[in-house]
């Protein structure tokens, strides 16, 4: 009895090698997505509620080039804080965007006020929620006075310094009209400086001056004012642009532990403080 001879290639066949070639299977779209949560500072190398540039590096740069994304989408959730590290996070993203040739969307969650809005205006599109809170776009510096309190329990404050203007807003002496000019000047300055940049990522969307303010608003609102594009979040959008099939690669920050218990202990507290400070200025 004569066998049959099957003619369908194997997978290790020359037939099917070349069948492969010709007719690759096609990758699933992938989507970086990078969480940038929390107030923005310079010193957030072990809190988890902060963010910097400096533990943000290594985070930003593989979901750029890990796996050849489709997109980068950036999930943001702070309420700001340094004008630096805001700006240093920002451009990084940008500069990998161009080299890449990469699309960033951006999605707001809770909140993208001051800082926090510099980083959402990274991305090439926002994606808001309605009730998201979103802008806050000027400067703010507080500080405490204790001119009575020093006096009240009798301690007498020595302090000498080489140059007039060392020692200005110090909270243990009364307010001085020109160190608060100085104060001004300088945030006149980082202000103006953000709003070049929110005019440089936004262009002619931005109608209103009235953005400029320090105002923050609604998601829904600030798609009316220009600060964002369109109400969606993350995966349904992501579908909507790269099929249904879209596959998510997600980056955020590690965890570090500290070295001790009592330093855990007051570091979280000082985090938790600065942070509930920070975050009630807009509902939270």
């Amino acid at each position: 009895m004569e066998s049959e001879i099957q003619d369908t290639p194997t997978k290790g066949s020359w037939l099917a090698r070349v069948r492969r070639k010709i007719f690759p299977k096609k990758e699933k779209p992938l989507v970086a997505v990078i969480r940038l949560e929390g107030i923005i500072a310079a010193s957030a190398t072990v809190r988890q509620n902060q963010i910097s540039d400096h533990t943000l590096e290594p985070i930003i740069g593989k979901a750029f080039k890990k796996g050849k994304p489709r997109a980068v989408a950036l999930v943001i959730n702070s309420p700001g804080g340094s004008p630096v590290q805001s700006a240093l996070i920002a451009s990084r993203i940008r500069n990998l965007a161009k080299e890449k040739s990469i699309p960033v969307y951006t999605f707001i969650e809770d909140v993208a006020a001051s800082g926090g809005y510099w980083l959402a205006a990274a991305g090439d599109e926002i994606y808001t929620d309605p009730s998201s809170i979103v802008g806050s776009i000027g400067v703010i510096s507080s500080s405490f006075g204790f001119t009575d309190l020093i006096k009240k329990i009798g301690v007498e404050r020595r302090v000498h310094t080489a140059g007039k203007n060392k020692n200005i807003l110090d909270p243990f002496l009364p307010e001085n009209q020109d160190d608060i000019d100085i104060l001004k000047g300088i945030q006149t300055e980082i202000h103006n400086q953000f709003i070049d940049y929110v005019k440089d990522r936004r262009g002619d969307k931005i109608q209103d001056e009235t953005v400029f303010t320090g105002q923050f608003w609604t998601g829904t609102k600030a798609i009316e004012m220009g600060l964002a594009d369109q109400i969606g979040h993350l995966a349904p959008t992501m579908k909507a642009k790269f099929g249904e099939k879209v596959r998510f690669m997600h980056y955020t920050k590690k965890k570090k532990f500290l070295s001790s218990l009592s330093s855990q202990l007051a570091e979280a507290l000082l985090g938790v403080l600065k942070s509930e400070a920070l975050w009630a200025r807009y509902g939270r």
